[in-house]
């Protein structure tokens, strides 16, 4: 039987094709953007939809990515750029490759938190403002990644 909440050791994850994580990551985005969506207002399913695509199209989760570098730990950094870097099976639709290349490190870094199942970091990062006022943890002073 498999659980949803089965967390995947880091040693495991970390060897795991970028890819196959990028591919979680990017479910795990899109539920997150849905549910915050859903959760914010009275929406009809066609608003909902339009509006998570904005969201979770590439060049929205490069310039996600962009504005998270500075918080982000060497390990998840090392896991973005592995993600960014890998030979993908398709090209973006609606996106320069650089974005499209982002977009997947991003997602991969996404997908390692949640098999790792560091949910904590993980709503911390999705919750990012870049302002600096987050209550969650910040990238060094209060994680620890073992």
């Amino acid at each position: 039987m498999f659980r949803l909440d089965e967390k995947m050791p880091e040693d495991q994850a970390k060897n795991m094709n970028v890819i196959v994580l990028a591919y979680l990551g990017d479910a795990v985005f899109s539920l997150y953007t849905r549910e915050k969506l859903a959760f914010k207002g009275d929406f009809k399913a066609n608003e909902l939809h339009r509006l998570t695509s904005g969201e979770v199209k590439a060049s929205a989760q490069a310039d996600f990515i962009d504005r998270l570098l500075p918080v982000l730990t060497e390990d998840e950094i090392f896991l973005y750029k592995r993600g960014r870097n890998a030979k993908k099976g398709t090209k973006a639709k609606h996106a320069s490759v650089a974005q499209y290349n982002k977009s997947t490190g991003f997602e991969a870094l996404l997908g390692y938190l949640y098999v790792t199942g560091n949910y904590e970091r993980l709503n911390y990062l999705l919750n990012y403002e870049g302002d600096g006022n987050n209550e969650a943890l910040s990238s060094e002073d209060s994680y620890n990644e073992n």
